[in-house]
């Protein structure tokens, strides 16, 4: 069974279409995502997964296994080599 979608309206004004209970605005996170850095090259679930849990630079991702990062909702295993790449480009692994 498909859940129908509805019209939303964000706190900013946007609106847009949702089938889930998921309030996240696309607009906003499509606005608030960064230009540059590793948090840029990741999905908006594993990067708010990240934001949440204080993780906003390689040397904070470095204090983790990837085990532990796998483990944040929102985290998948499609981000991991994203992260691995961005932490061995600074000389930086996860945690062991």
């Amino acid at each position: 069974m498909v859940t129908p979608k509805s019209l939303r309206t964000c706190s900013e004004g946007h609106q847009y279409y949702k089938s889930s209970d998921c309030p996240t605005c696309p607009v906003c996170e499509q606005e608030r995502k960064p230009d540059n850095g590793f948090l840029a090259l990741l999905s908006a679930p594993a990067r708010r997964a990240l934001e949440q849990h204080g993780i906003t630079s390689l040397q904070l991702l470095s204090e983790y296994s990837e085990r532990e990062i796998l483990q944040f909702h929102g985290m998948g295993p499609a981000s991991m080599p994203k992260l691995r790449s961005a932490l061995q480009e600074q000389g930086l692994s996860f945690k062991s």
